[in-house]
């Protein structure tokens, strides 16, 4: 076998290969052909390819995969069903592998979406009460997605047109996506969903809606899972933050993760891929099945650290760059990074310790570790990005435009003024570039647009930690003080 043919085996290749599937992505008012071709995709699809590639790598595929009962080949951690300490500490260290290759950039490389599979595959016989062919469904898809490495994605919001009205309106109703009718061969959709991270290089999205539906309007209650290349599936990308100068724009140029909105323009989905529908009730259960959710969140905890951590690294390499890394201002910044990217990590670490086998027989980390740590990512990513501006302050914009300008015609006064107290001035300049990639390009600042939201309202979810709190065990002890000091004092009086 010659090495060309050797290469075209390569699980990246292969999934390349997969996305010619006439699916209808939308760029800058056209239809994308080929999006493995497009220079908006071929970064970010090279860099997945790599990843997946490293499941056929000797050494790699035991940190990222395991190997399903009967077969001889690995697959992705995030579809192992962790029945014990071991098996969630493993799926760990893949999701912290591959966020590690990606710096934390890329959110949505498929370990999300396919941990809410395996949840609800490991869940499947108590989540077959809201529906008899779940089951069967969710266990034929997880196989499929896991043996043939599906990139799965998902899009649960409905379309920002008019945030006062609801589905009480006909106008918003018809916007959100409800079936129009039911065939023998599936569902008929219509309406639109975001935000589609990912869209356009995932096989699959999972659409159910983010918020409880009223059972008077069922119709827009439905689990399903979707092929990207459906007829009538429109996938509406958002201008590219991808470059082409991948010497100034080290992160854009690689891990631009596309986000899209999906058009269903009367989208077919076969019975196969309806999990659940025509049942709001049931949907917002499952919506919220403990074992999916705990899987997937987890997921976001590990992936949130890395990039945490790799904020925190530029950080330290600007201030020691240009001298500042003594003045005590400058450490108590420094030092509010790293706290951030210790109690991150504290949270995952408790998160696992106490992790227990729920009903399913699955071991899942505790939520309220998880939850806590998505929170404070919300308000940790803004001010990690805020503390690295004010550390490089005015040297961000003090760079030459490219970094080939360092030797060019004027490179001796190049690396004279451009020069840092303990790096040359190439590296100094690639170094702000870098850090402007964070913060400064589109891709950085859709990165903390991103950390803000992406787990939900941070109001929301705040509120939430209240109301669904045992808030007995805050207060019963203030009550228990009271009472005892009123005894003493009715007690002196007698």
């Amino acid at each position: 076998m010659n090495k060309n043919s050797m290469i075209n085996k390569t699980r990246g290749k292969k999934y390349l290969d997969s996305l010619k599937d006439g699916r209808n992505v939308w760029l800058n008012g056209s239809i994308v052909e080929d999006v493995t071709a497009h220079p908006a995709f071929t970064g970010t699809l090279s860099t997945i390819e790599r990843l997946f590639n490293m499941l056929d790598h000797p050494e790699e595929k035991q940190l990222v995969g395991f190997q399903p009962p009967g077969s001889d080949a690995y697959v992705h951690s995030s579809f192992l069903v962790p029945r014990n300490q071991d098996d969630l500490r493993k799926r760990s260290i893949a999701f912290k592998y591959w966020a590690d290759e990606t710096h934390g950039v890329m959110s949505r490389l498929s370990e999300y979406a396919r941990s809410l599979v395996t949840g609800w595959y490991a869940a499947r016989e108590q989540l077959a009460q809201l529906d008899p062919q779940f089951s069967y469904k969710i266990a034929d898809y997880y196989e499929k997605a896991r043996d043939n490495d599906l990139f799965v994605a998902n899009a649960l919001l409905d379309p920002q047109v008019d945030r006062s009205k609801g589905l009480e309106d006909f106008d918003a109703a018809d916007r959100f996506l409800h079936i129009v009718k039911e065939s023998e061969d599936g569902l008929i959709l219509r309406g639109a969903k975001m935000i589609a991270t990912a869209a356009p290089y995932a096989h699959d999205f999972l659409i159910f809606p983010f918020h409880k539906i009223k059972e008077e309007y069922a119709k827009h209650a439905h689990a399903l899972i979707v092929p990207a290349n459906s007829p009538g599936l429109h996938i509406v990308c958002r201008e590219p933050f991808t470059s082409d100068r991948e010497q100034d724009h080290l992160l854009s140029a690689s891990f631009d993760e596309m986000d899209a909105v999906l058009f269903f323009d009367d989208v077919l989905v076969p019975w196969e891929r309806v999990l659940i529908h025509g049942n709001a009730e049931a949907v917002w259960k499952f919506r919220m099945n403990r074992t999916a959710n705990s899987l997937a969140f987890h997921q976001t905890v590990v992936r949130l650290l890395s990039k945490l951590e790799f904020v925190t690294g530029v950080a330290i390499a600007i201030a020691e760059a240009i001298g500042v890394s003594g003045y005590l201002h400058i450490q108590e910044k420094l030092g509010e990074l790293i706290t951030q990217v210790e109690t991150i990590h504290s949270l995952l670490v408790a998160s696992e310790a106490q992790a227990e086998r729920d009903e399913t027989g699955t071991f899942i980390p505790a939520l309220k570790p998880i939850d806590t740590a998505r929170i404070l990512g919300s308000q940790y990513y803004p001010r990690a990005i805020e503390i690295l501006q004010q550390i490089g302050a005015g040297g961000f914009v003090q760079v030459p435009s490219t970094l080939e300008e360092i030797n060019g015609p004027i490179s001796e006064l190049m690396h004279k003024y451009f020069a840092g107290a303990t790096v040359g001035a190439e590296e100094k300049v690639k170094l702000f570039k870098l850090a402007w990639d964070l913060f400064g390009s589109q891709l950085g600042s859709r990165h903390e647009l991103y950390e803000r939201y992406y787990a939900g309202d941070p109001v929301r979810a705040l509120a939430n930690i209240y109301t669904n709190a045992e808030k007995q065990q805050y207060t019963k002890p203030v009550w228990e003080f009271l009472q005892s000091k009123s005894h003493v004092k009715n007690g002196s009086r007698s």
